[in-house]
């Protein structure tokens, strides 16, 4: 954990109860945000002139919170490294809620230092969507070269997925699925027989007996306790709706990641209130299902009353883009402060972490963008990237050594 730290000269968006400070200042003790208000403030708080801590002066940049991508598969689809280093999709077998994304993650991955150079502290990654049921996700900060240092939350979600790509994967097999049916079923008959485990497990407690325990089933008492969600890829309206209908049957939480149609049912989705990743729009149509794919479609969710983050999908969009993605849905009607909460506060709430990070609060972890202006705008600079009070990430640094 990094030590005391100040940044000063910043305009502040906490993201949080505290709004936008002009001309304010963040402190940071061990690690964690210690304090937040304006320079008048600090300076009779704080300031002193024999202050030896590390002072960032934001010149009057913008200061936020860590931004965080919510949907991912960065270091698990490593770049340049083909099928050497492709670990995101075990498509052998359409059903595999064992799998964990900890085990395949390269923190040395060249993506995690273009996340951090872009001012993103989070990143959500795990499995693809080869499979009806892909494996756990795992939160993880994006600067460590051990991921077992880095991991915030494991697992995080259980990937799901319908539609496309499971038909595609596994009809070429000649096994099923080869039908959104057989998706559905195949989805269903597991978590049948996970709730079913689960209920024998929690008698035989009751009774003092002894239980054996089940490596393919004990995955998925955390999503059935509510304590993480499913994670479902969704691009098609009845796609959507079909995830809907299950977990609503099973009684879980989740995310619908992409819901790339979700503007055309807005309302609906707004009525069963489960959150929406939105993307990615960075990039071609080049399947069937995402033939709606459109930037508005963060702004009309948000618009309804969705919960809404935005996602690169990386690298299906390049992570470094993320910023610059919420800057075009903004472009196409999701409103400025939606757009920066899409990328922090609800993509950390979305994703279980609100509790450590996606506000500049005390007492959460000290993971801070400073930029040049608004992260959404091209041609805006990242200044300084903080992750847990530690600067992973100084420009004047990166241009010395471009220089040198």
């Amino acid at each position: 954990m990094g030590g005391e730290m100040e940044i000063v000269n910043g305009l502040i968006h906490t993201m949080g109860k505290q709004g936008i400070i002009k001309h304010g200042a963040v402190r940071v003790e061990n690690g964690k945000i210690a304090w937040v208000g304006t320079m008048k403030q600090w300076r009779e708080r704080y300031h002193a002139a024999d202050c030896e801590e590390p002072i960032l002066d934001a010149a009057g940049g913008w200061v936020l919170p860590g931004i965080i991508e919510a949907h991912c598969h960065m270091g698990i689809t490593e770049e340049k490294k083909g099928m050497e280093g492709d670990d995101c999709n075990e498509t052998v077998d359409p059903v595999t809620p064992w799998l964990r994304a900890i085990d395949a993650i390269n923190s040395m991955d060249a993506a995690f230092d273009d996340a951090v150079r872009a001012g993103i502290t989070a990143a959500m990654i795990g499995p693809g969507s080869s499979n009806v049921v892909g494996g756990q996700f795992a939160l993880v900060k994006t600067r460590g070269r051990r991921i077992d240092d880095i991991v915030v939350k494991a697992p995080a979600a259980m990937k799901v997925a319908f539609g496309e790509n499971p038909k595609v994967n596994y009809s070429g097999q000649g096994k099923s699925p080869s039908t959104r049916m057989a998706i559905a079923g195949m989805l269903r008959r597991e978590l049948f027989e996970a709730k079913r485990y689960w209920e024998q497990k929690v008698l035989a407690r009751g009774r003092d007996e002894d239980f054996q325990e089940d490596f393919t089933k004990e995955c998925w008492i955390p999503v059935l306790r509510r304590e993480i969600p499913l994670k479902a890829h969704v691009h098609r309206v009845d796609d959507i709706f079909t995830a809907i209908r299950i977990a609503r049957e099973f009684g879980l939480d989740m995310t619908l990641d992409h819901c790339s149609e979700g503007h055309l049912i807005a309302q609906e989705l707004a009525a069963v209130g489960f959150p929406a990743i939105v993307g990615p729009d960075l990039t071609s149509r080049n399947k069937i299902e995402v033939q709606n794919v459109a930037f508005k479609t963060a702004g009309v969710l948000a618009r309804a009353g969705v919960l809404v983050a935005i996602t690169t999908d990386h690298p299906v969009s390049q992570i470094q883009s993320l910023p610059l993605c919420a800057g075009l849905a903004v472009k196409s009607g999701l409103p400025m402060e939606e757009g920066l909460k899409a990328i922090t506060v609800n993509a950390a709430r979305i994703c279980g972490v609100l509790d450590r990070m996606g506000t500049l609060e005390p007492g959460k972890d000290a993971d801070i963008a400073v930029f040049s202006g608004n992260p959404m705008e091209v041609f805006t600079q990242t200044l300084y990237t903080v992750i847990d009070g530690r600067v992973v990430y100084d420009a004047r640094d990166a241009q010395a050594e471009e220089y040198s």
